[in-house]
């Protein structure tokens, strides 16, 4: 856990370089010599290195993928319902992952 009024330091790796306090984040960010990241309120939540070429280490946006969950409307309320993965190989065909699961399960299953 961190200390009260202290701002962890990342490298831009994400490996921590222990903690500063407010007011040192904030000349180091003023200084242009770190990156800030800031909560959904607007308060410092870490500062980070800049990468070697001098890039933000911060990702503006977070990553795009698909989504494996989405939420549902039924007749009782909402409910999050889980997508089917289509599995398919390098030439486009099928696979189905489901024997092979099942054949965990009764691995874990047996004492």
């Amino acid at each position: 856990m961190k200390p009260a009024d202290q701002i962890p330091y990342y490298a831009p790796d994400g490996t921590s370089r222990g903690f500063r306090s407010l007011e040192a984040a904030n000349l180091l960010i003023a200084a242009n010599l770190v990156n800030p990241s800031y909560g959904r309120k607007g308060h410092l939540k870490a500062i980070w290195a800049p990468k070697e070429d001098g890039s933000s280490a911060v990702d503006a946006n977070t990553k795009t993928g698909t989504r494996y969950s989405v939420l549902e409307n039924l007749e009782h309320g909402r409910c999050w319902k889980l997508r089917r993965l289509e599995r398919r190989d390098e030439d486009g065909v099928p696979v189905s992952t489901r024997g092979i699961f099942l054949q965990v399960v009764t691995d874990c299953l047996v004492p």
